[in-house]
């Protein structure tokens, strides 16, 4: 069909439909506004005709004639019917343009009118399809849009083939969208056949498997919401990441009225099992069986098959590899399905009595002991009190070894065996999963443990656990769990063990709910000295750890002793690496201390233990500690990966995301977009004040603030910054270490014109940071000083102080905030060509991998190129005034006699880049190599 380009596509067809599809929609939408072609390709289901719709309502109303087909599978032994779908309705326009061998074929092929073939009108057909293009273009640009290329007929594909070699110049583009699978041989060579389709300057797009947060949203935009995160989390392994199965996955569950238990297999519907039960009937009863225990193990081998009673297994397993349900593992001996699906599937359509069989023989022949206790459990049915025991010892193993995932589950199965008059009893156990889902991340999972077991239990300390596992499943929305508190304190009675528990959680109000500093520090207190009665050793020392981390945010003189009560002996292992432990506690105090190393060592080591014990929520936390510290030391690069990463295992869990969100702004607004900065600021901000967490919502706005100035707009950072000054003022927050804004602040009230004011805030902020010994922040506070002198016309005082603040911060290893005073200073300097000024700001901006600091140099740098040089600059040569920063930078060193590697040492480049500068040096100056630059030099030393 033809659309010309005064057509109307849906509205809003390209936005939120294409989920998790930024990256490789991007790169397929940059190709086609160069002009240029585009091939989606990967496997079933995974959202190639979405983004393929997407793009063609995207770029169809640059075209003027868009022509489109779908191929099908019934139909793809047809000759000709993709091109009779593609040109069948503008044949006609440009018939009159074809000499009549090539319009006869053509209409031929097209009407059916009389019998065409490749072999006998074959030059003719290919010469009519190539001037029909020509003579469509003449007119105006085409677009070719074509799905499941796979299913093209293989004349219609030779056809579209043969003219795309050869449109040249033409403005003819093609968007296809090609099923391919990732295997190797007759896959691949399918493949190059599909691909020598297109023109030669196509782009090959692969769509691969959607994250578990892409997948979670997904379902939701497609109405599956509520689903717990555990079943999320099934959900994506199952699919792959697969759009349609994940899709087709969540509907099932949708009309399933009985959902799966944690560790029960999600139901396959009968559209998925339909997509490989038709290759598993191909295999003999007994091949099938021996898959039927492949898919119940969890890492699968040949002995393991062996050991469960499958004497035939690598014969079975050969024949499905042929039938490709199971892939080769080229590494190993593991027996791995193509898919998760098939095992899924397989599993599914089993009988009962047959799943109970193959966990029965695994349940001797594995050799983990908490494969032999699962699958011990799943191969037996009713209350077994030596089958609960053996569960619940696996669950704490399986604690042991890091994985509370496991352990949780584990533990509700030994709940389900456990009489009801056991000891311990079934919600005992419960109980014990929800904590382990707490740890793991998994607090939906937890909280409807928690609830379940509320609903009938009558023992005090058994309800006030269950209590604060609601409690941490609220995460920071503390405000929606507040009707909990006087029921958890009536439960507690007077109990100074759950006492504790209670008032520990009540600090944690008071701070998030409430913003109020001193109550949580009073709560807190409270709660270590009832602790302590109750000789509950682990609450006392988060009591602690939190009363010191207040106190340090507050600037309280009592923080050092705190912390030193909080380090003494005996310590809990769980509490030292917890992220609200007094590991934690520690670390902040040495970042605010101004001790980067320290921190660093000690942020590190809390992040390995937590991996190492699969303690998910402090995960995310430290993450997002470790790239602070990086971000302090100017490492952008390093503190943006590891924000991301933050930010990527928040949105999977749900856990902290705002939080994850507000480091991530701080990190792209320093080494990575300032756009996507503000993006995720804005995040941070709606997340805090959905949550009602006065704490958070500050930083966010911080983050806010900062990511403003650096994208230059000052007006908007003042605005920011100043409701972060509110907000601390009311929370009591005295030190200015904690957020570290006020310097950004008063230099936006400079740009913004209001200098007096700004010196103001650097008067407040220096005499807490003076108290506190805070030498970083007084260095930062200086460099805001220096620009309110220099905007009053101080410039003497303004370069001395900011000389100095740039060398106190290079010895703290502050490396942005040194590179920060360096461009500060680049326009105050005297004796330089302007531009060559930010030479020095651009090599610190450099080093530390901070692009959008570096862009705002390259647009000083910009402004000031334009000006009068200064005469006779000896580190500026005027032959070079024309060029970028980068770029003089490189000339002028190469003009010192320095090696290509040796520049990129000292600007902290690659070699690459390096060569590829000098080639713009080349380009611009008209010359062909260094020795021309050199001789540049010595011509100008000559005058």
């Amino acid at each position: 069909m033809t659309v010309r380009r005064d057509s109307k596509d849906p509205a809003g067809f390209r936005s939120e439909l294409v989920i998790g599809r930024e990256e490789p929609s991007a790169a397929a939408r940059e190709q086609l506004a160069r002009g240029g072609s585009a091939l989606l390709h990967g496997p079933a289901g995974i959202g190639k005709s979405t983004v393929l719709a997407a793009l063609a309502a995207e770029y169809a109303p640059a075209a003027r004639t868009v022509v489109r087909c779908s191929a099908t599978e019934s139909e793809s032994h047809l000759p000709f019917l993709a091109l009779a779908d593609l040109f069948g309705l503008v044949l006609e326009e440009v018939s009159g343009a074809l000499p009549a061998a090539q319009r006869t074929a053509l209409e031929s092929a097209l009407t059916g009118r009389r019998e065409s073939s490749l072999q006998r009108d074959g030059l003719a057909l290919r010469l009519a399809v190539l001037s029909m293009l020509r003579a469509l273009a003449a007119k105006g640009p085409v677009l070719i849009v074509a799905d499941d290329l796979q299913w093209l007929d293989s004349a219609s594909a030779e056809l579209l083939g043969f003219a795309a070699r050869r449109l040249g110049d033409s403005p003819v583009q093609m968007l296809y969208a090609l099923r391919t699978e990732p295997t190797e041989g007759a896959e691949a060579a399918e493949y190059d056949r599909h691909l020598r389709a297109c023109p030669p300057d196509t782009l090959s797009v692969r769509l691969g498997p959607l994250s578990r947060a892409q997948v979670s949203a997904l379902l939701d935009h497609r109405g599956y919401t509520g689903l717990p995160r555990s079943t999320v989390r099934e959900i994506h392994l199952t699919s792959g990441g697969n759009p349609l199965f994940a899709l087709e996955l969540g509907r099932a569950l949708a009309e399933n009225p009985t959902p799966p238990r944690p560790g029960e297999p999600l139901p396959v519907p009968t559209s998925l099992r339909a997509l490989v039960l038709s290759r598993l009937e191909m295999l003999s009863d007994e091949a099938r069986r021996t898959l039927l225990v492949a898919s119940t193990g969890a890492r699968p081998t040949p002995a393991l098959l062996h050991a469960a009673g499958r004497e035939n297994a690598e014969a079975e397993c050969a024949q499905a590899a042929e039938l490709g349900l199971l892939a080769t593992e080229p590494e190993g001996p593991a027996v791995r399905f193509a898919h998760p699906l098939i095992s899924a599937a397989l599993y599914a359509e089993a009988p009962v009595r047959e799943r109970r069989a193959a966990h029965a023989a695994l349940s001797t022949a594995a050799s983990d002991p908490i494969e032999r206790a699962r699958h011990l459990a799943l191969s037996t049915t009713g209350a077994d009190p030596e089958v609960a025991s053996r569960l619940a010892e696996a669950a704490a193993l399986a604690r042991d070894r890091g994985a509370p995932s496991v352990a949780g589950s584990l533990g509700l199965l030994a709940a389900r065996r456990t009489p009801a008059d056991g000891s311990p009893g079934p919600d005992e156990r419960r109980l014990q999963a929800a904590e382990d889902a707490i740890t793991a991340g998994e607090v939906d999972l937890a909280r409807d443990i928690a609830r379940e077991v509320l609903t009938r239990a009558t023992v005090p300390a058994q309800r006030v656990r269950a209590w604060m596992v609601v409690v941490e499943a609220a995460g920071q929305s503390l405000a929606d769990v507040d009707a909990v508190f006087p029921q958890a304190l009536a439960d507690a009675g007077d109990d100074p063990g759950l006492l504790a528990l209670v008032h520990y959680q009540l600090a944690w109000r008071a701070l998030v709910v409430e913003g109020d500093f001193d109550e949580a520090r009073q709560e807190a207190a409270r709660a270590a000295g009832l602790a302590a009665r109750g000789r509950d050793r682990r609450t006392e020392l988060m009591a602690l750890a939190f009363q010191s981390s207040t106190e340090t945010l507050m600037g309280h003189p009592d923080a050092p002793v705190t912390i030193k009560h909080a380090l003494k002996e005996p310590q809990d292992p769980y509490v030292a690496v917890h992220h609200n432990g007094v590991g934690s506690a520690r670390y902040r105090w040495l970042l605010m201390s101004d001790r980067l190393s320290e921190a660093r060592a000690t942020i590190t080591g809390l992040l390995r233990e937590v991996r190492r014990r699969g303690m998910v929520e402090s995960e995310v936390h430290f993450l997002r500690l470790l790239a602070e510290t990086e971000l302090r030391a100017g490492h952008c690069g390093r503190a943006l990966e590891l924000a991301r990463d933050s930010l990527r295992l928040a949105r999977d869990t749900g856990i902290g995301e705002g939080a994850s969100a507000m480091l991530a702004c701080f990190a792209e607004a320093s080494g990575g977009d300032t756009e996507r900065a503000l993006v995720l600021a804005r995040e941070a901000v709606r997340h805090a004040e959905e949550d009602g967490d006065q704490m958070y919502l500050s930083r966010a706005l911080a983050a806010l603030g900062y990511a403003q100035f650096v994208a230059g707009d000052a007006e908007a950072a003042v605005a920011a910054l100043r409701r972060v000054r509110d907000l601390e003022l009311g929370l009591g927050i005295t030190d200015p270490a904690r957020g570290r804004w006020q310097g950004d602040l008063a230099e936006a009230l400079v740009l913004a014109g209001r200098p007096e004011e700004a010196q103001q805030v650097v008067d407040a902020a220096r005499e807490h940071a003076r108290r506190l010994g805070r030498e970083s922040v007084l260095a930062v506070l200086d460099r805001a000083e220096a620009q309110v002198r220099a905007a009053r016309g101080e410039r003497d005082a303004a370069v001395a102080q900011l000389t100095s603040a740039q060398d106190r911060l290079a010895k703290l290893g502050n490396g942005l905030e040194e590179a920060r005073a360096a461009f500060a200073l680049a326009p105050l300097r005297s004796g330089k060509p302007v531009p060559a000024a930010y030479d020095d700001a651009a090599r610190l901006f450099r080093r530390c991998r901070a692009l959008p600091w570096l862009r705002r140099v390259d647009a000083a740098t910009a402004r000031t190129d334009q000006r009068a040089a200064v005469p006779g600059a000896p580190d500026g040569p005027a032959v070079l005034e024309g060029l970028a920063t980068m770029e003089r930078q490189v000339a002028a060193l190469v003009m010192e006699g320095a090696t290509n590697r040796e520049i990129a040492g000292r600007l902290f480049v690659s070699v690459k880049t390096v060569e590829a500068t000098l080639t713009r040096v080349y380009r611009k100056l008209g010359i062909r190599s260094r020795v021309d630059i050199v001789r540049l030099a010595a011509a100008r030393r000559a005058k």
